[in-house]
């Protein structure tokens, strides 16, 4: 239940919409497959460690044979204020450690991915960086945090059907407020 999560709990509440469970291990992950609207896809949940979860995605996109266009990598940001969604088509890690994994696993950085803000303390070191990622967030931050994943998974269904662009133009510009 910690900030670094927040991409699981994304998963999560796709799973709940589809009534799917993420019960099945298969390639280092918890995986569960589905159509939406006709569209084919798999929710994944590695279980390797956060830093080498390449692994687990290689392993699926080269069983599924899934290009890495069609992936989307859902994670924790704390470059983004809480509750920010920042869908892109590619790019570097930006430090964090998992993408890292990922980009180098597929030896390519044009993986789309949907970055979910767990804010930043500021002027805080890397060692209480690490501590901030690894924290629960505040009662005050609770609610914003809990629309942004409702958000984001509205995000992730718009990618699985209209694409990229389409859920680009409409979910990056979403901003998430304690009044909203």
């Amino acid at each position: 239940m910690t900030r670094h999560n927040v991409g699981f709990w994304v998963v999560d509440e796709l799973a709940s919409r589809r009534g799917l469970s993420l019960e099945e291990i298969k390639f280092q992950s918890f995986i569960s497959k589905s159509t939406l609207e006709n569209t084919p896809f798999v929710l994944a949940k590695p279980l390797t460690y956060m830093n080498r979860s390449g692994i687990a995605v290689a392993e699926l996109a080269r069983f599924y044979k899934i290009p890495a266009e069609n992936i989307l990598v859902v994670y924790d940001d704390m470059d983004l204020p809480v509750g920010r969604l920042r869908l892109r088509p590619s790019g570097g890690s930006g430090g964090h450690k998992g993408m890292g994994s990922i980009i180098t696993r597929l030896g390519i950085q044009e993986i789309p991915r949907l970055r979910l803000g767990i804010g930043r303390q500021e002027d805080a070191a890397e060692s209480q960086a690490v501590q901030h990622v690894l924290s629960r967030f505040s009662r005050e931050e609770e609610e914003t945090i809990h629309r942004a994943v409702l958000l984001a998974a509205d995000a992730v269904e718009a990618f699985v059907v209209q694409g990229l662009e389409e859920a680009m133009n409409k979910y990056n510009a979403a901003i998430i407020s304690e009044e909203s």
